[in-house]
Formats: C-alpha cells, sequence, structure tokens
C-alpha cells in the first residue's frame, strides 16, 4: 500500500539522514542515552533497506560529527563500539545485496580495531554496485572544505574551480544530495555537507531518529516528489 502513494519516477538519487534525536528518544521513555543511539542502528538498518528496495542508488548517513568528540567519554565509547557492531553484524545482511560501502570523514582517528574493521569492509565491498552506503563518520562539512584546499595546495593546483574542489571532497565518488533530512525537528544542517548540499532538498520532520519507521520514510519521499526542483531556472506551469 505505501508504495502506491509514491512516484518512483520523482524519487531523489541521493538522499542524506542527519539521525538527530536518539538520545532525546531514550530520555522521554525515562532510558539511558544509549538505549537510543542502540535504537538509532536498528533504524539505521531498516532505512538502508527500504531504500535499497525503492531503487535509491545514494544513501549518507551522518553517524559522527568532528563536534561529536565533545560528548562524554563514556557515550562516544558507546557509539563507537555500535559501530563495531552495527559494521560487523547488521551491514553485513545488507552489502550481500550488492551494497558498496565509503566512508566520509577522518575514520583513522577512531581506535585501531574500529579503523580495521571499517577498511575490512570498505575492501570488502569496493566493487559492488547496486547502492553506495556513505557512512559519514568524525565528519564535518568546515574541515572537509579545509583538507581538500590543503591537498589543492599540497598537489600544486594554482587555479581552481568548482569541479576541481569536488574532486578534493570524501564525496568525489558520489553525487551531491537531492534530500537531505533531518529528523527530530531541528531545522539546522550542523556542519553536514555543507558544499555538497547547495541545491539540495531539506526536510524536518519532528520525529525522533529511532522512531523515523518505514511509514516516516515514505512521507518524507512523498514531500520530496512533490517539490519543485528549478535549480536557479524557472519552469512553467504546463
Amino acid at each position: 500500500m505505501l508504495n502506491k502513494q509514491l512516484d518512483f519516477a520523482k524519487l531523489p538519487k541521493h538522499i542524506a539522514f542527519i539521525i538527530d534525536g536518539n538520545g532525546r528518544w531514550a530520555k522521554k521513555r525515562g532510558l539511558p542515552r544509549s538505549f537510543g543511539h542502540k535504537a538509532g542502528i536498528v533504524t539505521c538498518k531498516s532505512t538502508i533497506v527500504e531504500c535499497l528496495n525503492l531503487g535509491i542508488k545514494y544513501v549518507s548517513i551522518y553517524g559522527f560529527s568532528t563536534e561529536n568528540w565533545n560528548r562524554p567519554k563514556d557515550e562516544i565509547e558507546t557509539l563507537f563500539n555500535l559501530f563495531r557492531e552495527f559494521i560487523k553484524n547488521d551491514l553485513q545482511e545488507v552489502l550481500k545485496e550488492d551494497v558498496k560501502f565509503i566512508v566520509s570523514g577522518d575514520y583513522k582517528a577512531f581506535p585501531n580495531d574500529l579503523v580495521e574493521t571499517i577498511e575490512e569492509c570498505l575492501n570488502k565491498t569496493k566493487n559492488n554496485s547496486k547502492m553506495i552506503l556513505n557512512l559519514c563518520i568524525n565528519y564535518g562539512g568546515r574541515p572537509e572544505i579545509v583538507r581538500a584546499v590543503n591537498n589543492i595546495i599540497k598537489d600544486g593546483i594554482k587555479s581552481v574551480d568548482e569541479k576541481i574542489i569536488s574532486s578534493y571532497l570524501y564525496t568525489s565518488s558520489i553525487p551531491d544530495p537531492d534530500f537531505i533530512v533531518r529528523t527530530s525537528g531541528e531545522n539546522r544542517i550542523s556542519n553536514f555537507m555543507l558544499w555538497q548540499a547547495s541545491y539540495a532538498e531539506f526536510y524536518f520532520p519532528k520525529t525522533y531518529w529511532p522512531d523515523f519507521h518505514k511509514k516516516e520514510l515514505y512521507k518524507a519521499l512523498k514531500v520530496y516528489s512533490k517539490r519543485n526542483r528549478r535549480f536557479g531556472a524557472i519552469k512553467e506551469n504546463k
């Protein structure tokens, strides 16, 4: 029934999720914040699977920002443990469906064993092509642009244009997002894909990420399909 609500010709090619509200979801239920993060992992998996079923080619998930290092140490450790579990277990079922795993962000700042787990997954799926899953971890839009500029300077390039800058970003191998969804009702993008978001459509549901189930995803996609994307041009009504 939900499928009939969608215009499949107008689905985004690349959808990016800012997965916000895990802690508040847990607090609302009188639970530790870690329970919210665990519930959020379940939603990540189900959302990726549903996007795959819908034929959405690229999915980005903002899992850990450069600012998240300011959180309590025990919460950061909980997140690292969840990343380990997600990549070693939950994600493996998805990746078997010809999904390529890539990472945006300086993941090498993470604990060594987690870095090894990430790199094993990157290598294992490098030839997959049905969907590309981009996990944004230790990621920030401003640091990404600074990194790109420094690498451009390092390579001796004297004159740049937009294509050159884009080619030095973490996301150089995938198109910019068409649709950015931030859950929990916060109306900001918090240093996420600042360069890539130039022409993205935004959607800010009040739903906390752990409650962003299939019905909420379809609601978001239905909203997107009704947007009139002009990219600065004028489209006359027919």
